[in-house]
């Protein structure tokens, strides 16, 4: 694997882990009062691009990272407009 990859499978791993904690504690709890639904609804249609860009340019870290980012950061949104 060369150096871009590293770097980038890096930056994914760790984007992605930061954002498991507030997905399983809206999972858990049902508390999506802190959660701006605007800035989710933006947040989630940006991880969808990227995912989008990882794919056209078959990049497996930018494809990786924001297929787990955009399932996590839906769940989140979907819990947020039904519990909101």
């Amino acid at each position: 694997m060369e150096l871009p990859d590293l770097i980038g499978s890096g930056a994914a791993l760790l984007t992605t882990l930061a954002f498991v904690p507030q997905a399983l504690h809206s999972w858990r709890t049902r508390d999506l009062s802190g959660i701006s639904l605007p800035m989710y609804g933006l947040f989630t249609l940006g991880v969808a691009l990227w995912l989008i860009y990882g794919l056209l340019l078959g990049s497996l870290p930018i494809i990786a990272a924001n297929a787990v980012t955009l399932s996590l950061a839906s769940l989140v949104l979907i819990l947020k407009i039904r519990h909101g």
